[in-house]
């Protein structure tokens, strides 16, 4: 036509090839035999299966968790015993540290808490605590409080209400709970003995939960809140909390082993609390972690949230099992 002629494509490999019909589904590609498909292998006698490494039980890097505990016990055992104001130190970083992880993880929801003034409020209010007793706790909760209302108008009335109320949680939940272990150690003449039981009670709680629930558990605690729980591993911490802070507490106070049990019992009991308070936060929140501040343990609060249920127990049983029996 008018001397122009169609391309000839006899020469291209698709040339011969049908048209795609839209009600005819293409053919699936063909595979050479002897192929599986993408990700699969088949094990033979030279070539077995592949093996998944599982993480352990725990669910954690159990080498770096032993260390950074150690040394996290170190920091806390040494200055308690060499110089005990420099323990007020110790707390004082503590709840600062663990003020900013939950500032952090609560952003995750939309929540912009202040940060200034709940860390300057609850270094005040352990500071406070030290030196004046439970009422400047309760004191130094409600400076904290009412300055992070003062700081949050300066962003205006947008998300005002849900930006106090996670600063009051976060302040409540680490500052004040914080304060009751500068109580323990403010105490005189055994205040440093009080904070040793009760930091012992908590790990004999935490290992001997670890041990029977690795070993024993099989009926969950709370499924929806902390998968790994089981009641057989809460057994285990109630009895190692109460058997070893029997003969502790008989050893260094002088009380009767059954009240040395009791403590054990009830502060074993508040630090289970305290995780399940945690996992229920980070549940809600969607993280596995406050922080990946300590290699093996997460954040700082991964690690104090069952102190920090914990040392309000001890607190008031002390205070009272202690000087009756003395």
């Amino acid at each position: 036509m008018n001397g122009h002629r169609e391309p000839d494509d006899s020469g291209y490999p698709t040339a011969q090839l049908e048209p795609v019909r839209d009600d005819v589904p293409a053919p699936a590609p063909e595979r050479p035999p002897g192929r599986r498909q993408p990700g699969r292998r088949r094990a033979s006698a030279d070539r077995p299966a592949t093996q998944q490494s599982a993480p352990g039980r725990a669910g954690r890097n159990l080498p770096a968790a032993i260390a950074v505990g150690v040394g996290l016990g170190a920091a806390i055992v040494v200055p308690l015993f060499l110089y005990t104001p420099a323990f007020l130190a110790v707390v004082a970083a503590a709840v600062g540290i663990g003020s900013w992880e939950m500032s952090r993880a609560v952003r995750r929801s939309g929540a912009h808490p202040p940060l200034v003034p709940l860390v300057v409020g609850g270094v005040l209010t352990v500071g406070m605590a030290w030196y004046a007793g439970p009422d400047a706790l309760s004191l130094g909760l409600l400076v904290t409080v009412l300055g992070t209302m003062v700081w949050r108008l300066g962003d205006g009335p947008r998300g005002y209400q849900r930006d106090l109320t996670a600063a009051t949680l976060i302040a409540v939940y680490v500052p004040f709970l914080g304060g009751f272990a500068a109580l323990l150690a403010a105490v005189p003449g055994d205040g440093h003995l009080r904070v040793l039981v009760t930091l012992v009670a908590v790990v004999l709680s935490d290992t001997g939960g670890y041990a029977a629930g690795v070993s024993f558990g099989k009926h969950p605690m709370a499924p929806s809140v902390s998968p790994k729980k089981s009641w057989e591993g809460f057994a285990g911490s109630v009895t190692a909390a109460a058997a070893g802070s029997a003969l502790l507490i008989w050893l260094l106070f002088d009380v009767s082993p059954w009240w040395g049990a009791l403590f054990g019992l009830a502060v074993s009991g508040a630090a289970v609390l305290g995780d399940l308070a945690e996992s229920m936060i980070k549940r809600d929140l969607g993280v596995k972690d406050m922080s990946n501040l300590l290699p093996g343990h997460g954040g700082l609060m991964d690690r104090l949230d069952s102190i920090l249920f914990a040392v309000p127990a001890a607190y008031l049983l002390l205070a009272v099992f202690v000087p009756v029996a003395g």
